[in-house]
C-alpha cells in the first residue's frame, strides 16, 4: 500500500490528510481509514520549518471537533479581559 493520502485539504498552515489502513484480524486483512491534522510553522530568526502532527481515528474526530468549538467559545464570548 502507497505511503500517500488518499484526500488531503490545506487551509493556511494547516493541513488535514485521510490515510487508509490495513490491520489483520482474525487472520483476515481489514481496511480501516484515520486522518492526521497537522499545522506548520517556521521557527523564529531561522529557515527551519516545523511540524506538529496529530493522528485521528473516526470515533475522534466527533470529540476534537467539540473541544474546539468550547475553546472558540471561550475565546470570543468571553472575550471582556482582551478588550
Amino acid at each position: 500500500m502507497a505511503n500517500k493520502p488518499i484526500k488531503k485539504w490545506s487551509s493556511g498552515n494547516f493541513d488535514v490528510a485521510v490515510w487508509l489502513n490495513e490491520k489483520e484480524s482474525n487472520g483476515t486483512k481489514v481496511e480501516f481509514k484515520t486522518i492526521s491534522l497537522s499545522r506548520k510553522w517556521k521557527k523564529r530568526d531561522t529557515d527551519v520549518w516545523r511540524s506538529d502532527v496529530v493522528n485521528l481515528r473516526r470515533a475522534d474526530i466527533p470529540k476534537a471537533i467539540l473541544l474546539l468549538q468550547k475553546a472558540q467559545e471561550e475565546l470570543y464570548l468571553n472575550s471582556d479581559e482582551e478588550e
